[in-house]
């Protein structure tokens, strides 16, 4: 039953205030240059109040490569140029999401996205075309899978995914696969590509045959794909959309009546089974909107109705603009998403003239037993990106074991990465010190892919250009609510 315009709007009559806390939980409420609410501006260190928040402040790195706070270090994983495939061949570059998963012998594997788009000919380190690995010979994309001991001791990376396009946020499954989406709507014959592009590709990190001949889930959608989660109770997929002209679209799969999740089962499924869908959204006077930049409150609560998809694999119309106004609501920069608390944390990255209403982030709780939108975390435009203190553009995102969300910074000037306690503070992790530009004209590189080890020790995130992994190491602690 579709929760409809006039069910909404009742509700939250009926309900009152309590509508505007409506989700999992209740947190995550502000952030430096929150809009709505009452809270100072973060202070140097990223502090809301002068209260103690996380770590401390963070410490140049004499080696020019990871700021963060006293008692904490760093390794190098892989590094593009310096680290090898064990076929010899060196670490592909651009790296972009990443997932980890408990490996033989108390190791820890993690599959990893590189962000590679267009011809090979244009990359100095493609993914390696391995043997039965490859989706389309002429693309740079795919995914490695590395491995790392349990004391750290010995790494080892291998093609998990090759041929593929712009490989971006991707997505963890429940039952222990790696979920990588195209970010590209490249056809064959455009841009050098052999075979159309734009899809998702499941990669197995614990069985390299189960990812020989790859073919795309085509069920899933063809457009330029960024996350993507699985709601383990229900079954349903949850997709993210990066693209403008119109801005993209926040997506749902529902599976077939009868189908049972698996390893290698999306690759069974027909192109056509299934429902993807795009949300309408509605607020609680059931007025419809557009989009999500709308939302300059948080604990703003939408109500959702989700609109099929006419044409999923976009054979002559893009999926988002097979929609006319009024039908679907939109949002800039729909980046990372995770899975958490019953519910999927997904996050507009930042939104410019292409949006209605500007802000520097996003992130929205979608409670799919509620069909709401909530949104927990709201960044004002940062008026100086240069100035260290401030963060913007929230892109990859992962819950942390220890409380709260750890959120790659993909914006303008300095980058960090940071943590969103429960209610709502933010702290610095670390900062990129790693200048890709030049002295007079500076230039730090996103952060992606963080994400603890499976035994909550090691937060593993990549610098994406050149393409640097990093395990990172210290006094984790729990990050509690201020009194």
């Amino acid at each position: 039953m579709p929760l409809t315009r006039r069910n909404f709007a009742k509700r939250s009559a009926l309900t009152g205030a309590s509508v505007a806390l409506a989700g999992s939980v209740g947190v995550l409420a502000t952030a430096p240059g929150a809009v709505g609410e009452e809270a100072p501006d973060a202070g140097p260190e990223g502090t809301q109040d002068g209260r103690d928040t996380g770590y401390g402040p963070l410490l140049p790195d004499p080696d020019g490569i990871l700021a963060l706070p006293a008692g904490f270090s760093y390794r190098i994983i892989t590094r593009t140029g310096v680290t090898t495939l064990e076929s010899g061949e060196s670490t592909p570059s651009n790296h972009d999401g990443t997932a980890t998963f408990e490996g033989p012998r108390g190791a820890t594997l993690l599959v990893n996205n590189h962000e590679l788009k267009g011809p090979r000919a244009d990359w100095p380190h493609p993914v390696p075309l391995a043997g039965g690995l490859v989706y389309d010979p002429a693309a740079a994309g795919g995914c490695t899978v590395v491995e790392v001991s349990h004391d750290g001791s010995h790494v080892s990376e291998w093609v998990g995914l090759a041929g593929t396009s712009t490989n971006c946020a991707g997505g963890r499954t429940p039952w222990g696969t790696w979920l990588s989406g195209e970010e590209t709507e490249d056809k064959a014959g455009e841009h050098g590509m052999t075979r159309d592009h734009g899809y998702v590709f499941e990669v197995d990190p614990h069985d390299q045959k189960a990812n020989r001949d790859p073919e795309p889930v085509k069920a899933l959608g063809r457009y330029p794909h960024e996350a993507v989660v699985v709601d383990p109770k229900r079954g349903r997929v949850y997709l993210t959309e990066d693209a403008s002209g119109p801005n993209g679209l926040f997506y749902r799969w529902t599976p077939p009546e009868g189908f049972t999740h698996g390893r290698g089962k999306l690759r069974t499924l027909a192109d056509d089974a299934g429902v993807l869908a795009a949300p309408k959204c509605f607020d609680s006077g059931g007025n419809f909107v557009d989009d999500l930049s709308r939302a300059t409150k948080v604990g703003t609560v939408y109500g959702v109705d989700w609109v099929e998809v006419p044409d999923r694999d976009a054979r002559t119309v893009p999926v988002r603009k097979q929609f006319k106004d009024g039908e679907v609501t939109r949002a800039r920069k729909l980046e990372g998403m995770w899975w958490a608390d019953g519910g999927a944390y997904v996050v507009s990255s930042y939104a410019r003239e292409e949006s209605p209403v500007q802000h520097d982030g996003q992130v929205w709780f979608y409670d799919p037993r509620r069909r709401t939108l909530t949104l927990k975390v709201r960044f004002g435009v940062n008026p100086d990106p240069g100035k260290d203190g401030a963060f913007d553009g929230p892109d990859n995102i992962s819950v942390s074991p220890y409380g709260g969300l750890i959120i790659a910074e993909d914006g303008q000037g300095i980058q960090h990465l940071f943590g969103a306690t429960e209610d709502g503070r933010t702290y610095p992790i670390a900062r990129n010190e790693l200048n890709i530009g030049t002295p007079d004209k500076p230039e730090f590189s996103e952060f992606t892919g963080p994400v603890f080890s499976p035994d909550g020790r090691t937060l593993f995130a990549n610098i994406q250009e050149p393409g640097i992994m990093l395990a990172i190491t210290g006094p984790w602690k729990r990050i509690r609510r201020a009194r």
